[in-house]
């Protein structure tokens, strides 16, 4: 019996033993796993910690402004008052939204996007009802804030545009980030209601305006509702973007072609290339793509005929007419076709095989020299001025012009227009080119498309002997200051001094001498003569019987098949410093219709920057706020 006890009492002793050694055991592995967790790991598990409390969050940064070269807002930012739900704070969201309808409106489609989107976030994140709240609305809001459980007024900021309509094709708009945006490396295009240019200004200089987020740190419960901030840094502002444009030349040229269908205007500074104002109507609102279009609003905008998207003075191709003569001419002086002194006999046709030219004065003109065939914008001459240098060296010279390819002007959709050649055909259709071609090309009609902006670095090309390129945003100095290019900067353009007075010459006569296919449109104004070249191209092809009868006048027939009207022009003639081209789609006579409104821009364009005027006085008043 006590040997069975002493072996019970054995057993008993080992497995204590072996049951408390494992307990120590396994207390020392918590001991030790416990200093593992709270000494060696400790920063680890506090940075854990701290990121389910703090929660980061960007903040968008203020968009930065765009101005005018004297500094005057065309594009900047305002309060933006909008009203949001927290579904949280509400027990009847539809009860709510019923109750905020009878103060603001709200429609059937707002309701069912605000349902849907508090049913995919969390109860307690803010959901938008309407943006843009002007303070009538937030006052009724605020006031009846009692009966509103739930809805709260947020302030943020929104884009805005107060020349409208008049500066749309240049500053563009913004609206919100598309899905090809957002495979960008930037976390501001993640932002709800961020918005990025989408055209012109806005969106060639996009990175510039955009300017870098900052960053709030918030503590927030283990729901993740916010409990307070704890520290903020402001995000950096764009960029401001002082323009070369001129806001009252912008809207001087604006209204010259209001009540025109479809036009474009273009002014330049031919000793910098800076463009003073950049017209293109019909226009829209740009403001109301920052708000948002409906279906039936964007419906409107791309089915207008006259192409209110349409940026006309850099993307509009048209035949140049005669305002392409210029181009002919010196053509047929460099390369020695022609001297300017020839002359040639206008009957007021010529033949070619079985082909017949018009001149647009069906009597003719008679005998014409160079100079008189420019004056009176002669056809016949430039048939045969045409005919004799050929197709090519026409091409090659209104290329030195800035024909025939793009300028390279900062804002996006630019097109290039057609300076054909033969070699151009034959790659493009198969077909030789033909002799007749040439003649319709020597007075700016055929293959021939040109843009206005092209045909305003025309002219100041002709202005200047100089390759005048433009440009929409001044350069930064060294110490910040901005400061346009000096004329030095353009490489001439290696043609003779003499060829290019006999053009110049020519396009002072069509505005100042009796006779001239512009003379009643002339700048009389002491010191600000301009001289220029009126343009009439054709846009379908008048029939032999039409001619045999009677040619319908451009009143006569439907829009869409009257002539276009264009004038191009520098001033003053004795010391050019600015150039200007107007295209009037289907307005007619370029004498009548084209010649007038430029005249009256280029006045404008003197009156408010007089030609002895430096850029030192616009630097000053661009300083100060104001025109110098």
């Amino acid at each position: 019996m006590y040997r069975e006890d002493s072996n019970r009492y054995k057993a008993f002793s080992r497995r204590a033993l072996v049951l408390g050694g494992g307990q120590v055991a396994l207390l020392g592995l918590l001991v030790g796993r416990m200093y593992q967790l709270q000494v060696l790991e400790s920063s680890r598990y506090r940075m854990l910690a701290d990121e389910n409390r703090i929660n980061m969050r960007l903040l968008p940064p203020p968009r930065g402004r765009i101005l005018d070269r004297f500094g005057r807002l065309l594009a900047s930012n305002r309060e933006n008052f909008r009203a949001v739900i927290i579904a949280e704070q509400t027990s009847d969201v539809e009860r709510t939204l019923d109750m905020l309808a009878r103060l603001i409106p709200v429609t059937d489609h707002d309701r069912r996007r605000i349902l849907r989107d508090i049913k995919r976030h969390r109860s307690f994140i803010p959901v938008t009802v309407r943006e843009n709240l002007d303070w009538k609305d937030v006052s009724r809001i605020e006031v009846n804030a009692p009966d509103l459980p739930g809805v709260v007024i947020d302030v943020g900021q929104s884009r805005e545009y107060p020349m409208g309509a008049d500066g749309a094709h240049l500053l563009g708009y913004v609206a919100a980030v598309s899905e090809k945006e957002l495979s960008g490396d930037d976390p501001l295009l993640e932002l709800p209601g961020f918005r990025t240019g989408k055209s012109g200004i806005e969106r060639a200089y996009e990175t510039r305006l955009r300017g870098k987020a900052g960053n709030s740190q918030l503590e927030v419960n283990a729901l993740g509702r916010v409990i307070r901030e704890l520290s903020r840094q402001e995000g950096q502002p764009g960029d401001d973007l002082m323009l070369t444009i001129d806001l009252g030349i912008q809207n001087a040229a604006t209204e010259q072609l209001r009540d025109k269908l479809s036009a474009a205007a273009v002014v330049i500074d031919v000793r910098t290339g800076g463009v003073l104002a950049l017209a293109s109507v019909p226009g829209y609102d740009p403001n109301a793509f920052n708000v948002g279009l409906s279906a039936a609003e964007w419906r409107t905008i791309t089915r207008d005929p006259y192409a209110p998207l349409a940026n006309k003075a850099i993307s509009g191709m048209y035949a140049p007419g005669s305002t392409f003569k210029m181009m002919v001419a010196l053509a047929a002086l460099e390369n020695k076709a022609m001297a300017a002194d020839q002359r040639v006999f206008c009957r007021g046709v010529v033949q070619l095989g079985n082909a017949r030219f018009h001149c647009w004065k069906r009597q003719g003109h008679g005998w014409l020299d160079m100079h008189g065939a420019l004056m009176q914008s002669c056809d016949v001459f430039f048939y045969e001025a045409a005919k004799r240098v050929g197709i090519d060296r026409i091409a090659e010279m209104a290329n030195r012009f800035g024909l025939g390819r793009t300028t390279g002007i900062d804002i996006p959709g630019e097109r290039s227009g057609l300076m054909p050649t033969s070699r151009w055909k034959r790659k493009v259709t198969g077909v030789s080119w033909q002799k007749g071609e040439t003649l319709v090309a020597g007075i700016g009609q055929g293959f021939v498309l040109t843009t206005p902006l092209q045909l305003a670095i025309m002219a100041a090309r002709i202005a200047t002997g100089r390759a005048v390129k433009p440009r929409l945003v001044y350069a930064s100095g060294a110490n910040g200051d901005m400061r346009p290019a000096a004329v030095g900067e353009f490489p001439a353009l290696r043609i003779s001094p003499e060829s290019l007075q006999v053009v110049r010459d020519g396009m002072n006569a069509v505005t100042n001498v009796q006779g001239g296919t512009a003379f009643r449109a002339r700048i009389t104004e002491k010191g600000w003569h301009m001289a220029g070249k009126t343009g009439t191209s054709q846009v379908r092809r008048i029939s032999k019987h039409e001619r045999e009868t009677r040619v319908l006048k451009n009143e006569e027939r439907p829009w869409k098949e009257r002539d276009h009207a264009l004038f191009v022009a520098f001033a003053p003639v004795d010391d050019p410093r600015y150039a200007c081209a107007v295209v009037v789609e289907h307005g007619g006579g370029g004498s009548a219709v084209a010649a007038p409104i430029a005249r009256d821009i280029l006045r404008e364009t003197l009156r408010r920057d007089p030609p002895d005027r430096d850029d030192d006085s616009i630097a000053a008043g661009a300083a100060q706020g104001r025109p110098a």
